[in-house]
C-alpha cells in the first residue's frame, strides 16, 4: 500500500508586509499555499495511494470568508472521485474554537475527534489510524499520551500535531517524548506543527512531513510531503516537493577578498547554484554579506549602489526567474594586526587597544576634549571623564583603521 503524510498546509495564509518589498511577486506568493496543496492532491492521484494524513494546521486560522473552506472541500471532491480517503487532526491554527465558520466535509474526509484519541480502521488494507484534533488553540497537555497501544496484526499509525520536546521557531504545543512515541508499539508517526522535514526516528518511523509551501524566508528549502510505501509491513519514506516558490539564505564571506567587485562575482556565482537547486523554482533570495574584509570600507561607503549591483547580477544570472528579498552588510573592519603586525599601524592599533588601561593618557584626553566639549550646544554634550573616553575608544579605533586601511 502507499499513503501520503502531509501537514502544516496553511492555505491563504496572509504573508503580512510583502507590500514593502520591492518588486515582491505578490500575486504569485499569494496563491502559493494553494497551487502547493493541489499539486499534493494531483501527485496523490497520479502515485494511486490509498489515503493521506493531514497532520494539522490545514488552514492558517480563522477564514476571511468561506472561499478557503470551499476551495479545500472542492480538493478533497476530487480525491473522492479517485477513491482515495482523507484522516486529518487540527493543530493549533484550525482548532475547533478558532475557525468560526463551517462547511461540511466531504464523506471521503475523517476528522478525529477533540474530546479524546480515536482509532480508525482500513480492514481491507489492515491499517490501523490513532489520533486526536487540538480543542484550543494553546494545547499544553501530552496529547499522545492516551492514545492506545497498537492493535495487533495491523499497521498502526499515530496521526499527532506536536512540538515534541520543542522545536525552535515553535510554540511548545501537545509536548511529548521520542520515547514516549516509540513505546505505542506503532509502524508509523505521522507528525505535524513544525515546518521543516525531519526524520526522528526508522523502524519505526517517526516523521515531521514539514510544511507544503515555504511562507517566508525563515522556512528555506525544499517543502513537500511524505509518500510512504508500505511491502510487508516494512515501510518506506520518500520526501516529494511540491512547492511552488522556493526561499533561499545566500551568505557570501568576504573574508578573502580585496576589491569589491569580488562580491559581484561570488553573488553571481552562489545565484546559478540556488538556480539549479531550486528545480527551475520561481526564488526568494535574500543575501547575507558578511565577514571581516578589506572590503568592508568600499562597500559601506556606497552601500546603495553595492546592493542594487548585486540585485542586477542576480536579475542577470536567473533570468529574472529570482526576485532577492533583501540583502543585508554585515562585514566588519580587517583588524590593523591581521594586515600589518608591525610598522606605524600596529603601533597606532597597539596604543588604541591598551589606552584603555592607561589612566593618565585617559585623563590627558579628558582634558584635551574639555574645551571642544564645552563648545557643543548643551543638549549635545556628553561627559568627557575617562569612563566615557574609554568607550567610545572602540568605535574610534575601527573607524579609524577602515579610514587607513581603505587607502
Amino acid at each position: 500500500m502507499k499513503f501520503i503524510h502531509a501537514a502544516d498546509i496553511h492555505l491563504d495564509s496572509p504573508l503580512r508586509g510583502l507590500v514593502r518589498y520591492e518588486a515582491a511577486p505578490i500575486e504569485q506568493m499569494q496563491s502559493a499555499t494553494r497551487r502547493a496543496f493541489i499539486n499534493m492532491i494531483e501527485l496523490a492521484c497520479n502515485e494511486a495511494v490509498d489515503f493521506i494524513l493531514l497532520a494539522g494546521d490545514i488552514y492558517d486560522g480563522d477564514w476571511k470568508d468561506y472561499n478557503t473552506g470551499l476551495f479545500f472541500n472542492k480538493q478533497m471532491s476530487r480525491l473522492h472521485e479517485a477513491n482515495i480517503p482523507v484522516f486529518m487532526v487540527r493543530g493549533n491554527h484550525d482548532a475547533g474554537n478558532i475557525i468560526t465558520r463551517q462547511l461540511k466535509l466531504p464523506d471521503n474526509v475523517i476528522e478525529f475527534s477533540e474530546i479524546q484519541p480515536e482509532t480508525k480502521l482500513l480492514e481491507d488494507l489492515g491499517v490501523a489510524i490513532h489520533g486526536q484534533s487540538f480543542a484550543n488553540k494553546s494545547i499544553t497537555d501530552d496529547l499522545s499520551a492516551a492514545y492506545p497501544k497498537a492493535l495487533p496484526d495491523y499497521f498502526n499509525i499515530g496521526l499527532l500535531h506536536t512540538a515534541l520536546n520543542g522545536r525552535e521557531g515553535h510554540a511548545n504545543y501537545a509536548p511529548c517524548s521520542l520515547q514516549s512515541l516509540l513505546s505505542h508499539g506503532y509502524d508509523y508517526w505521522a507528525l505535524g506543527h513544525v515546518h521543516g522535514h525531519e526524520i526522528l526516528h526508522q523502524n519505526p518511523w517517526v516523521v515531521f512531513s514539514g510544511n507544503l509551501q515555504g511562507r517566508h524566508v525563515r522556512e528555506t528549502g525544499a517543502k513537500g510531503c511524505s509518500l510512504v510505501q508500505v511491502d510487508n509491513g516494512q515501510a518506506n519514506v520518500t520526501h516529494i516537493s511540491v512547492d511552488v516558490l522556493r526561499w533561499e539564505i545566500c551568505r557570501i564571506d568576504t573574508s578573502e577578498m580585496l576589491q569589491a567587485e569580488e562580491v559581484i562575482e561570488k553573488s553571481r556565482d552562489a545565484v546559478a547554484e540556488f538556480w539549479q537547486n531550486a528545480e527551475e523554482r520561481p526564488l526568494a533570495l535574500r543575501f547575507i554579506i558578511e565577514g571581516a574584509s578589506a572590503v568592508h570600507n568600499e562597500l559601506h561607503s556606497n552601500p546603495e549602489r553595492w546592493i542594487n549591483e548585486i540585485r542586477s547580477a542576480a536579475m542577470e544570472t536567473s533570468l529574472g526567474n529570482i526576485w532577492v528579498e533583501k540583502i543585508s552588510l554585515k562585514t566588519e573592519s580587517l583588524h590593523a594586526n591581521i594586515l600589518q603586525e608591525e610598522g606605524p599601524l600596529g603601533e597606532l592599533e597597539y596604543f588604541l587597544r591598551t589606552l584603555p588601561e592607561n589612566t593618565e593618557g585617559l585623563q590627558a584626553l579628558s582634558s584635551e576634549f574639555r574645551a571642544l566639549i564645552n563648545a557643543l550646544p548643551a543638549e549635545a554634550q556628553q561627559n568627557n571623564d575617562p569612563d566615557t573616553i574609554s568607550q567610545l575608544l572602540n568605535n574610534v579605533e575601527k573607524l579609524l583603521m577602515v579610514r587607513l586601511l581603505a587607502h
